[in-house]
């Protein structure tokens, strides 16, 4: 999300400049209801499932992108949930 990319107080004004021009991906009908579930579905396999994680792993299977990311707790939604990380 770019919300938590531009949370970073230490992020210099040209990275956010550039994450500003970026497609962003707007929550599709029943985005709510699907990410409820996704992250339901870690939760139940006692797997680490943030609320902010869920709502950025849907919104990619939504769209079908992959996700770019450093985070190893998006490991668990690629296995159980079927994000496609970008290696």
């Amino acid at each position: 999300m770019l919300t938590e990319l531009l949370s970073d107080p230490k992020l210099p004004r040209a990275v956010e400049t550039l994450l500003s021009q970026l497609p962003v991906l707007h929550p599709e009908p029943g985005h709510w209801e699907r990410t409820g579930r996704l992250r339901a579905q870690l939760i139940r396999r006692r797997r680490r499932a943030r609320l902010a994680d869920a709502l950025i792993a849907q919104a990619c299977l939504d769209h079908d992108v992959r996700l770019v990311t450093r985070d190893d707790d998006f490991r668990h939604f690629s296995r159980l949930g079927g994000l496609r990380l970008a290696v």
